[in-house]
């Protein structure tokens, strides 16, 4: 895409913003995670993570954040940068195309997979085929967190129905409202869950999804 990513993400700096609500919900859900989250080590992957301001900020105040370690990977170079600059030592951050399994390769399975800002930037047969490789970039027991806007033609009932068939059992699903605020025109989802079933292979060098202008 050509879009200016940074400049799109400062709209995450409006308190009133969809984004920013969104974002507080991702942050609730990231924590929700890591309180779930076995005793010892949480593996941890980002696709298209931006600036990290989802789960970095998470990581620096939950107690399980030193346990976690992982990969966050984006493409944008100013946003890589900006994530590089302030995750910990544990946490390393890519520049690369998130749309490949191969961004993933010795970072999955993972025991939290973040797959936010993605779904309504690529079309939906890239997001079915997205989800059913959730099993092969997530372990057993551990958690997805996703998002996906709301706005007309609304495909999260779908898109739910996806997570499921890949063994993905829902613990929240969470659209429109922040504390009690009506949402604006083009509403945001924030979907949870947890993997119930079997794991897959990991196949390398795989395309999953790519961005649309």
């Amino acid at each position: 895409m050509t879009s200016d990513w940074a400049a799109w993400h400062a709209h995450y700096d409006d308190p009133d913003s969809s984004l920013s609500q969104r974002l507080a919900e991702v942050r609730r859900q990231i924590a929700v995670a890591l309180d779930r989250a076995a005793p010892g080590p949480i593996s941890l992957l980002s696709l298209c993570a931006g600036d990290g301001r989802d789960v970095l900020p998470v990581l620096a105040a939950h107690r399980r954040g030193p346990d976690v370690h992982g990969r966050l990977v984006e493409l944008d170079p100013a946003l890589s940068a900006a994530a590089r600059a302030a995750a910990p030592p544990s946490v390393e951050v890519v520049r690369g195309d998130a749309g490949t399994t191969a961004a993933a390769a010795g970072a999955a399975p993972a025991d939290l997979l973040l797959l936010c800002g993605i779904f309504g930037n690529i079309p939906d047969d890239d997001i079915a085929r997205t989800v059913a490789a959730v099993p092969a970039l997530l372990a057993p027991g551990g958690t997805v967190i996703w998002t996906r806007g709301t706005s007309a033609p609304d495909i999260t009932p779908r898109l739910r129905g996806w997570f499921a068939d890949a063994g993905v059992v829902e613990t929240a699903f969470v659209t429109g409202t922040r504390t009690g605020r009506p949402v604006r025109v083009g509403g945001w989802s924030v979907g949870a869950g947890v993997l119930r079933g079997p794991a897959a292979p990991f196949v390398p060098d795989r395309r999953l999804f790519a961005f649309v202008s």
